[in-house]
């Protein structure tokens, strides 16, 4: 990392890259620990007029579906053509501003964390999903500010429902974090299916001893807490029944939190947080089979959309959709390694990679007049940038800790200006704690990149493998693919100023370095 820093700042140096103001880079930078953003000023000041229209302070909903694919919903091309309607969440889509260039990091953990955050997962050090029985030896959160954590300074009734995944351990979980309460499970979806079903994993669970012993790693429960208690069983989850009902439990959750927030006449910060569409995909009663396709996969995204809807009725019966901001997206993108239980992309790659397939996600922002209805943008947009976003909505920006560097920025006026455009320049993409690639406007520039030795084994199976004398670049409006690199023959032009940009955020780790939280690195000895 260090040989890359030097590397980057000679050719910024070299080529006459200017790291403040010019094509590439018309960013300003306000404070020192802020990520620079592009100014917009006129739709900074749409932004204000719309926003001193409230009356209250605007409640903020983020539905969190787990590696759903940017293909599934039927506004990104999936729905009805891959065999699972998504009516409501084409709703929302039609209704609100969809977005076609949203960024994850390739796996879940790291992109719960970048939204919570707004910091790119190398910095937190939350780079990687923990495995079965595996925990960091330095706490992340111990130097980490939530938006929960924020706003429930400032006002905010503050929850998450559903899968955490960021860790298990004491002052891990989502109450000693910053949430005022939730309800969920601490691991993920497969965790607690590896031991439910012996046709999948017959392996460990037909073998009495290691069944046990395994056991004895994974918290196999729901669980509640408040802020300052501990946390309680909720339900065991000891059988394919008892998961199958697990996303409904946590929509009763949800639905109750929000009654609860209004009935309190506080404002509310949530995100739903999905089990499904991880695998494996065991469908709540009424499910199995309602899909078109009728394939546990789909019948869960049929699910999710169910309970997208569900929520989203609620808003309007209790008259506060005018006043709720909702974002709806995935984590990361499609598991092809568990296919057909794993979803769809256009895009070359999935899960795990940094291809387009593992990164580029659904986004679709609605707030009922406030968002204009029917707006696409290709404006970019990471999720860390929600965590700026919901501190700005909420009026609390100025709030954030200078402690830390904040890799988001601040997307309010882009969602809520009638022509907005992005405030964000660049998204850059890593693999743990390797820097892998760059999106600027059309054009994607990778330094290293992923090689899968088998289809669909991007997780199982794959290298990640250094570049040779030119970086790999594809214009990404002719080939979304990343079929065929055309840097060096098209794009000579570029590479320099795009060189520059990965450069002036290299820059940041002098000051703001990563923070390694003792996971095992693969491939180490």
């Amino acid at each position: 990392m260090k040989k890359l820093i030097l590397l980057l700042s000679l050719v910024s140096f070299f080529t006459g890259i200017n790291a403040q103001q010019n094509y590439f880079n018309p960013t300003v930078r306000v404070k020192d620990y802020l990520e620079p953003a592009i100014p917009h000023a006129s739709q900074d000041k749409e932004l204000r007029n719309k926003l001193s229209r409230l009356n209250k302070k605007p409640n903020i909903l983020i539905f969190l579906v787990d590696d759903m694919g940017y293909g599934d919903i039927g506004v990104y091309g999936g729905g009805y053509a891959v065999g699972a309607p998504t009516p409501n969440m084409d709703r929302l889509a039609h209704e609100g501003l969809q977005l076609t260039s949203t960024y994850a990091q390739p796996t879940c953990t790291p992109s719960r964390a970048a939204l919570m955050t707004g910091r790119i997962p190398a910095r937190s050090g939350l780079t990687r999903p923990t495995l079965t029985g595996e925990h960091p030896k330095v706490n992340p959160w111990a130097s980490e500010n939530t938006t929960a954590k924020i706003l429930s300074q400032n006002g905010y009734k503050t929850s998450i429902s559903g899968k955490w995944h960021l860790g298990e351990t004491k002052g891990s979980l989502p109450n000693e974090v910053g949430y005022d309460e939730w309800l969920g499970f601490s691991a993920v979806q497969s965790e607690y299916a590896q031991f439910v079903n012996e046709w999948i994993y017959p392996d460990l669970i037909n073998k009495p001893d290691r069944f046990e012993a395994m056991k004895k790693l994974v918290d196999q429960s729901i669980l509640t807490g408040k802020k300052g208690e501990d946390n309680k069983v909720v339900q065991p989850i000891a059988n394919i029944e008892e998961l199958s009902k697990v996303d409904q439990i946590f929509a009763d959750y949800s639905e109750d939190f929000i009654k609860r927030s209004v009935k309190e006449n506080k404002p509310f910060y949530l995100i739903h947080s999905f089990s499904k569409v991880h695998n494996d995909n065991y469908v709540s009663k009424g499910y199995k089979g309602k899909s078109p396709a009728a394939f546990p996969y789909k019948d869960a995204v049929v699910e999710v959309d169910d309970i997208v809807g569900r929520i989203m009725q609620l808003l309007k019966e209790m008259n506060i959709e005018e006043n709720t901001f909702v974002f709806l997206t995935s984590d990361n993108g499609p598991n092809e390694d568990v296919w057909p239980d794993g979803g769809y992309t256009p895009f070359r790659g999935g899960k795990g990679t940094t291809w387009e397939g593992g990164v580029r996600v659904p986004g679709i922002a609605y707030w009922k007049n406030m968002i204009k209805s029917g707006r696409i943008s290709d404006g970019l947009f990471d999720l860390c940038d929600l965590f700026n976003t919901s501190l700005s909505l909420a009026g609390v920006a100025d709030k954030i800790p200078a402690g830390n560097y904040i890799d988001g920025v601040d997307q309010a006026s882009f969602l809520l200006s009638d022509t907005g455009q992005s405030n964000r320049n660049a998204v850059f993409m890593y693999s743990e704690t390797k820097f892998m690639a760059i999106r600027w406007q059309e054009y994607k520039l990778h330094m290293k990149v992923f090689n899968t030795s088998a289809p669909r084994k991007n997780l199982d199976q794959s290298t990640i493998e250094s570049i040779g004398m030119s970086p790999w670049v594809y214009n990404l409006y002719v080939d979304p693919k990343e079929q065929l690199s055309s840097g060096h023959r098209y794009f000579e032009w570029g590479i320099p100023g795009m060189m520059g940009l990965i450069s002036a955020h290299m820059a940041t780790y002098q000051k703001y370095p990563m923070k390694d939280i003792g996971l095992k690195k693969p491939g180490a000895d």
